[in-house]
């Protein structure tokens, strides 16, 4: 495990925002150590992003893409071992730091989701984390319980208690970063940049660190976790700190940013083959000064060499896939004289463990790739939450017909989203309910059966994590008609709901924007404009999210159960569960 005795530097904080942001109080914490006495000072840094509370290894393996296009699937993460391979690349140079781009909590498996994912930053203290810049996760409980989270706490926000295992919940001893989150008095969320300084034989070697979140936050979590604040221009945000950094003597300058891009080439090719999605815009606007740009949100691997694409920015762009699978090893040659970055690499590294097969039995490691052996500390304190969770995990909530496969794309109707939505029409019949609508970027992976079709408690919630209620509403079927185009529009992206039985719509891409539904029947019978319509959604949509303005147009609501307490009820109105045909959404073009 990495100790904090062997991090030998201080950590410095500001968050100003451009003049708009006051500057929080710094925080230091300072340590010493030998230094190499030379004018060229070695820095690793260890990316990491989108971990999303994969505290144990991830059940399935996961599939990895080399730069000759060959696709390997591997068993890979969990804490202990990510602290293992963090270990292993910060041992490499004297000095080091290890920083995160967001959703390093949120959407996780229930053995840290179930505790608020206190478990889930305790793993992280004892790694050794240094920054982490908010993801859009990283609000899904709410700003105010984010704040607990990084402070400590047994502060109740939520359904849940907090302190279950640990009480109290000490906190983050690293720092959330949050350069273009601003709360009404101007002030930024938490700092908007941190500095790591190294005392590299009498020469002062400072990395600067900005920290941000997607513009977009507001419309990807529950309105409600983020009313007050205010998300940023996120190109605006990080260079209006650049001139912040250079007074304060850094010497690289790295931005920690919840915004990912898509490559077609794999996962260490510095080509940027093939390289699209949003963060793009934001690195053609970037200061120049930048030397590395950890991202993530896309769960994409990549390390592009961004100077292939303009010339006058020669830094770095790094994302490391999805739930601690893969880290970043980033090294920095810094000229201590010139107080500069001389020279900079990185390469993503498969964190491999040991997994098991769907029936329990070890899989055997894939020779091809490093194996990392568990950190035994890190090991033992996750099993005390694994342990804890296990009895809730284990029970059985019922049989189904098959496997519920992992979403597809957003537009992609399943099996497992008409089973949701089937599922949450039947826990609101007593509100009036006629339509359930789920949106398929909520459910987060497969729900797999054993051999003879059981489900667990955990299986259900490991589908969908976020512990939302159902929200029933009245609707105009005018209203229910432009909620439908919505789908469509040009604002986030397109997602298509998954609809409750007897739903059925076809829309064309081709039409334009406002006029892409072709039909919508309910019960075989067209949408009447002038007839009302309950239409049952999560808590998420209820209040707007994804973009869905017109949920928050709906009358007559009626709050009733968590999701997973509907989606138990269904499970056990039947021996086994059929799961529903698709057909329901039909694209013509």
């Amino acid at each position: 495990m990495i100790k904090l005795s062997k991090i030998f530097a201080s950590i410095t904080l500001a968050g100003s925002l451009a003049a708009c942001a006051s500057i929080p109080a710094p925080v230091q914490s300072t340590t010493q150590g030998p230094t190499p006495g030379e004018a060229i000072v070695e820095v690793k840094i260890v990316g990491l992003n989108d971990f999303h509370g994969n505290i144990e290894p991830i059940r399935r393996p996961i599939r990895v893409t080399d730069n000759a296009g060959q696709t390997t699937q591997i068993y890979a993460a969990g804490a202990a071992y990510l602290a293992t391979a963090i270990e292993r690349i910060r041992s490499q140079s004297e000095f080091s730091l290890t920083i995160a781009a967001g959703d390093l909590i949120g959407g996780s498996p229930l053995a840290s989701s179930i505790f608020l994912d206190e478990p889930s930053i305790g793993a992280m203290n004892r790694m050794g984390l240094d920054f982490n810049a908010v993801g859009n996760h990283e609000f899904d409980r709410g700003w105010k319980e984010l704040k607990r989270i990084q402070q400590g706490g047994c502060e109740k926000h939520t359904l849940r208690q907090p302190c279950a295992v640990e009480n109290p919940y000490p906190g983050a001893e690293f720092k959330f970063l949050a350069a273009n989150v601003i709360m009404p008095g101007g002030q930024t969320l938490f700092p908007g940049y941190g500095i790591k300084r190294f005392d590299a034989g009498g020469t002062d070697i400072a990395v600067g660190v900005i920290g941000l979140t997607l513009k977009d936050t507001p419309t990807l979590v529950t309105p409600s976790g983020v009313a007050g604040l205010t998300f940023t221009d996120e190109a605006a945000a990080i260079n209006a700190l650049i001139p912040e950094l250079e007074e304060a003597g850094a010497d690289a300058i790295v931005v920690s940013i919840h915004q990912g891009l898509y490559t077609d080439v794999g996962y260490n090719d510095k080509s940027c083959g093939g390289v699209s999605g949003p963060l793009l815009d934001i690195l053609a606007r970037l200061d120049p000064k930048i030397d590395v740009v950890i991202s993530g949100h896309t769960h994409a691997a990549y390390v592009c060499d961004y100077s292939s694409i303009d010339p006058s920015r020669n830094f770095l762009v790094t994302s490391a896939g999805y739930g601690g699978s893969m880290l970043t090893d980033i090294t920095l040659m810094i000229d201590s004289g010139k107080g500069d970055v001389s020279a900079k690499s990185a390469n993503n590294i498969v964190v491999q463990s040991i997994g098991t097969d769907r029936d329990g039995n070890p899989a055997a490691p894939n020779p091809e790739f490093p194996q990392f052996e568990p950190d035994q500390e890190i090991a033992a304190y996750v099993e005390q939450y694994v342990s804890a969770s296990r009895e809730a995990s284990g029970r059985a909530v019922g049989k189904i017909s098959g496997e519920g496969k992992d979403p597809g794309p957003a537009t992609e109707e399943t099996q497992l989203g008409n089973l949701i939505a089937d599922a949450q029409l039947f826990g609101t019949r007593e509100a009036g309910a006629q339509i359930a609508f789920m949106n398929n970027s909520g459910i987060r992976t497969g729900l797999i059966p054993t051999a003879d079709g059981t489900i667990t408690y955990g299986d259900i919630y490991t589908v969908q994590p976020f512990g939302n209620t159902l929200i029933t509403k009245s609707f105009t079927g005018t209203q229910l008609l432009a909620l439908l185009e919505q789908q469509f529009d040009d604002e986030g992206f397109v997602q298509t709901f998954s609809p409750s039985t007897g739903f059925m719509m076809s829309w064309d891409l081709s039409r334009p924007i406002g006029d892409r539904v072709v039909s919508v029947t309910l019960d075989g019978k067209p949408i009447n404009p002038a007839a009302t319509y309950r239409i049952t959604m999560n808590s998420f949509l209820a209040a707007g999210g994804d973009s869905f303005t017109v949920f928050n147009e709906g009358t007559e609501v009626v709050t009733g159960p968590v999701d997973l307490d509907s989606m138990e009820a269904y499970l056990q109105t039947d021996d086994v569960i059929q799961l529903p045909e698709v057909g329901r959404m039909t694209q013509i073009k």
